[in-house]
């Protein structure tokens, strides 16, 4: 069992409890494959129980309509994750495999201090907008428009991420004046119901205004995604399973956030600096592993400077430092699980296929001797229609795609893609990058190394890649309905 506490324990209803059932799965350590502990494996009955109580306290209690109580919890929330900041941090490393040089970034730090930066917001959000007078058919009225909480929210959540996906749904969530069931993935447990037990024992949330799932049964989140009580639904993970929740919403009309795969690109110009591009290149695909959507897994290089840059990124990647993820020198740690490395190294293998050549790693490194790791992998002479260019690998494995023609030809094929999340772009002229970056159909962009990553940034994608956006004041106000109002004066 985790140290931080019972963080194997559901949080249902404001109790830490056992599954209905009394069943529990375990959750393993990708580093060493040795199993952690276990978790409490929510049944239907339990997820039932959840989405009551959530039902309950939005329809009855005053938390939907008194946002300085709101606050105070999820500063109270915020400063819990902080005191126990430390315990937190060894959890997730332990359980995802992430390295923990994250933990002081995008894994934990950024997105606990986002919860200040959401209560900062909910203070001063203006939660009605007076449209002043107007003449109709019966008179004059005043109108104005009032901002109000959704409802119940089924959150479900991937394992990559889990501490700031669960902060970045829950957070606003709970601000706007939902009330929320998380489910997370049963990959990444304990970052969701280390949450819970925070949230019960140091908080002064009322019981039902936030539950926390955990469950190794897929089924769950379809039941939730489904239950006509739910208001919304908000979905991080693959982009098949976003189409699965959507259908499974659409019966009821439940309003869906989707943030879904990418299969994005990063433009190097001719003008580049290849170590710079390299570097980036190296930097992204090698980030948790490349177990992330917004991962740039496709490099396109000018044909004319192409074993230029292809020399200069193995010699990049030949010296990453990757391996126990514990250590704050690697930069690397292993995939979460053997069905995952089997899946990355199976599209190695397409790659070689159907043309391309492995220019640098491939294979399972012999050290270390445990864990499911992959080599940092980079594929030459990849064509931007092949199924590694094209399908989400979610792996250390990067595509370098050679282009002719120029610019225009470099955002064509960065857009031969059915997703749209992210991007990035290299010039020596930034005025040349920020152009270029402009006619990218993505939701986020990268130009010369600029990092969008923050509580305060919208993140989202077009097309395949999700509807709506996390994050910032647009995600916040993903979570609130709109009522229009008129008075005759």
């Amino acid at each position: 069992m985790s140290q931080t506490g019972r963080a194997d324990r559901l949080l249902i209803d404001g109790r830490l409890v056992s599954a209905s059932d009394g069943g529990t799965f375990d959750n393993v350590n990708p580093a060493t494959e040795e199993i952690l502990g276990a978790t409490a494996d929510a049944t239907a009955a339990d997820l039932d129980t959840a989405v009551a109580a959530a039902r309950r306290a939005f329809d009855t209690t005053p938390w939907s309509t008194d946002p300085a109580f709101r606050v105070r919890c999820l500063r109270q929330l915020q400063q819990a994750l902080v005191k126990n900041a430390d315990r937190l941090k060894e959890d997730l490393v332990a359980e995802i495999g992430t390295p923990v040089v994250l933990t002081g970034g995008p894994q934990f730090a950024t997105p606990v201090e986002g919860i200040g930066w959401v209560a900062d917001l909910t203070e001063r959000y203006a939660w009605e907008t007076d449209l002043g007078e107007a003449s109709g058919p019966a008179g004059r009225s005043q109108r104005w428009i009032r901002r109000e909480p959704i409802g119940v929210v089924g959150a479900i959540t991937p394992w990559n991420f889990p501490t700031q996906i669960n902060l970045a749904k829950v957070a606003p969530a709970l601000a706007a004046g939902c009330t929320v069931v998380l489910k997370p993935a049963p990959d990444s447990p304990w970052a969701a119901t280390a949450l819970g037990r925070l949230a019960a024992e140091e908080t002064d949330l009322p019981a039902g205004v936030l539950n926390v799932v955990a469950s190794s049964r897929h089924e769950i989140g379809h039941h939730l995604a489904s239950d006509p009580r739910v208001d919304m639904v908000s979905f991080t993970g693959s982009t098949a399973t976003g189409r699965a929740v959507m259908t499974a919403a659409a019966g009821n009309l439940t309003k869906v956030f989707l943030e879904l795969g990418g299969k994005s690109a990063l433009v190097a110009l001719d003008d580049a600096d290849l170590a710079t591009a390299a570097v980036t290149a190296a930097f992204h695909i090698t980030t948790h592993a490349g177990q992330g959507c917004a991962i740039l897994s496709r490099l396109l290089v000018p044909r004319t400077r192409y074993e230029e840059c292809l020399t200069a990124l193995v010699e990049t990647l030949r010296g990453w430092p990757y391996g126990d993820p514990a250590d704050p020198a690697n930069l690397m740690g292993p995939l979460i699980s053997e069905r995952q490395r089997r899946r990355v190294l199976g599209y190695v293998e397409r790659g070689v296929a159907e043309g391309a050549r492995i220019a640098l790693g491939g294979g399972i490194p012999a050290d270390p001797p445990k864990g499911w790791f992959v080599e940092p992998t980079v594929l030459a002479d990849v064509g931007e229609n092949d199924t590694v260019a094209q399908e989400e690998i979610f792996g250390p494995v990067l595509s370098v795609i050679p282009y002719d023609g120029g610019d225009d030809e470099a955002v064509r094929i960065a857009g031969n893609s059915a997703y749209g999340l992210s991007g990035g772009v290299i010039s020596a002229s930034p005025e040349r990058a920020r152009e270029v970056a402009r006619r990218l159909r993505v939701g986020t962009v990268s130009v010369n190394g600029g990092d969008y990553y923050s509580f305060d940034v919208p993140f989202g994608g077009y097309r395949h890649s999700g509807i709506g956006r996390e994050s910032g004041v647009a995600g916040f106000e993903e979570y609130l309905q709109i009522k229009s109002m008129a008075e005759g004066v």
